[in-house]
């Protein structure tokens, strides 16, 4: 990874710019860093995956804190407090595959 990021899962994309990012106002990062949530703080995220043919994906985005608002987002995401805003670059993929 290029840098210290907060750990997402991309399967709880809420729409298609955003993903449920925490239950708490702080997180631990990759780095093992606090990071202290605020509306419109800039966040790194990602998710590890590993696959049994030993292929490995990292899938990661920039963006924003914002509060979760379970009302809009739906009852299902009323768990997490805080939510990641991707911005234009999307979610990239960095793959490295087994040889």
């Amino acid at each position: 990874m290029d840098r210290p990021r907060i750990q997402v899962d991309f399967n709880e994309l809420v729409e298609p710019n955003l993903v449920l990012l925490s239950k708490t106002d702080v997180v631990l990062d990759s780095g093992g860093n606090e990071v202290f949530l605020v509306d419109g703080a800039k966040v790194f995220v990602y998710e590890f995956n590993s696959y049994d043919d030993g292929d490995e994906e990292y899938l990661l985005a920039d963006g924003v804190a914002e509060t979760n608002r379970a009302e809009i987002n739906g009852q299902w995401t009323k768990a997490a407090r805080w939510c990641c805003r991707i911005d234009s670059n999307g979610i990239k993929n960095e793959t490295s595959r087994k040889t």
